[in-house]
């Protein structure tokens, strides 16, 4: 994390990110680490030309990263600035990979509200617009903001 350059507007991650001296990371942060950070990392220790134990190995953890990859494009559809009904399928398509291949990556995992959830951002999507402009991030900074206020 620290030895990526953004551009001034991008909203980064905490520098010591994972430590607990990063605090709880704001949506906007989140976005930034799978949409930048999160794909950068494991493109580099997984993607092809990187060694590995044994193959089994290898082929696994490519199989861990296409699927991550799934849920960064997801994640990239909804938050672009503009949006059509061919990005809207693009995004039920990949989440509906990323979500249908969670038990066979992760077999022990539970699935979660969320992942159900998920599917209906295709639907918002086509009703409002760009997730830009009906989500919640100014709330959430208005809200620490206003925290911060003894």
């Amino acid at each position: 994390i620290q030895q990526i350059t953004i551009p001034s507007w991008f909203t980064s991650v905490p520098s010591d990110f994972g430590s607990a001296s990063a605090g709880t990371m704001k949506a906007d942060e989140w976005r930034s680490l799978i949409t930048v950070y999160i794909p950068i990392a494991l493109v580099s220790l997984w993607g092809a030309g990187t060694s590995h134990p044994s193959d089994e190995v290898g082929t696994h953890l490519r199989a861990v990263l296409n699927h991550t990859m799934e849920l960064v494009c997801a994640v990239y559809l909804t938050c672009a600035r503009t949006t059509t009904v061919e990005r809207a399928h693009a995004y039920r398509s990949h989440i509906a990979l990323y979500v249908g291949n969670l038990k066979k990556i992760y077999p022990n995992i539970a699935l979660r509200p969320n992942h159900h959830a998920a599917f209906h951002i295709y639907d918002f999507l086509l009703l409002f617009g760009p997730a830009h402009s009906w989500w919640c991030f100014p709330f959430e900074r208005l809200i620490g903001i206003l925290q911060a206020f003894q």
